[in-house]
């Protein structure tokens, strides 16, 4: 088995480089003067399963280039097996078509990553199930699930949590958690009246002085998060934390979450953290390595990674 790594996020590759005890292959990956992209895989690979560790974050073009240029360069290196890993799947949220004359840019990327000789797909907290399906080769969805629980039962006090989900569509995300925490569930009425801004019209279930964690797979404005945690505060809930895989946190979110009444905000490090985030008071990052790192593993000796949620 050999581990390679993309520019997307350094310290992620790393850390499933040492839980799995296997150092990561010498690889250059860097840019000519016109930011084209380089690759040299700098040790052989010939007949090897090769596992690529590429988040397709921001720049996100710039990292799924890395990651097409990085999987010709080991498929004409004779690689056995290509298994593309993608902690956060980039385009995402571009997965049907939301008006007339709009692309479906999350199978136009899964397309780009099969047709460039990928074997296989492991990524995390897919924004929607069946981007699987948009994949014409086997793709293993992890859930970030069990890392958060585990975190909430270490933090929070069992008897007075609520799980509340931000929208109606994280439902099914949410009540999974809530049952794995043995807690109870509410959900976040909202209305959004155009992108990028959300307005909470109604809180469906009682969160007096209930700790509540709202949880959803995506943190990008924070909008949504900082709205929903006033509405619960203000129906009498005693604290808010949130819960999310990918923290994309693009423009002024940091310093609007900072400012917030959010006691805390968690999220994995499937998306590098910046230096605002790893700096700010309220925000907090834990490591998914260790459940990218065993369902490698697993990959590689063909043992079954659906085991790994039961």
């Amino acid at each position: 088995m050999k581990l390679v790594a993309g520019n997307s996020n350094r310290p992620l590759a790393e850390a499933i480089s040492a839980y799995l005890n296997v150092p990561l292959a010498k690889a250059q990956v860097k840019r000519f003067a016109d930011m084209e992209v380089f690759v040299e895989i700098q040790e052989n690979v010939r007949g090897e399963d090769v596992f690529v560790i590429q988040s397709t974050s921001f720049p996100t073009n710039d990292h799924i280039m890395e990651l097409l240029i990085i999987t010709d360069a080991l498929r004409r290196a004779s690689a056995r097996r290509i298994t593309a890993v993608i902690p956060y799947f980039g385009y995402a949220r571009q997965d049907r078509k939301p008006a007339a004359r709009t692309p479906i840019s999350a199978k136009l990327v899964a397309n780009l990553i099969t047709h460039a000789g990928v074997d296989r797909v492991l990524t995390l907290d897919l924004h929607a199930g069946q981007i699987q399906g948009f994949f014409d080769i086997p793709t293993d969805n992890l859930f970030a699930a069990p890392t958060l629980a585990r975190d909430i039962k270490e933090r929070l006090d069992g008897g007075n949590r609520m799980v509340v989900s931000p929208d109606v569509g994280g439902v099914v995300r949410a009540r999974a958690l809530a049952k794995r925490i043995d807690a109870q569930l509410a959900i976040v009425d909202k209305r959004r009246e155009r992108p990028g801004e959300s307005e909470v019209m109604n809180i469906i279930g009682d969160v007096s002085g209930r700790s509540c964690i709202l949880v959803d797979d995506i943190v990008d404005s924070g909008g949504t998060l900082v709205n929903a945690a006033e509405a619960l505060l203000k129906n009498g809930a005693k604290e808010v934390y949130a819960y999310i895989t990918h923290g994309v946190l693009s423009g002024g979110a940091v310093s609007r979450i900072a400012s917030s009444k959010l006691k805390e905000l968690v999220i994995t490090d499937s998306i590098m953290p910046t230096e605002a985030v790893k700096v700010a008071h309220n925000i907090r990052v834990i490591s998914i390595a260790p459940l990218m790192g065993e369902a490698i593993g697993r990959t590689a000796t063909e043992s079954s990674v659906s085991s790994l949620f039961d």
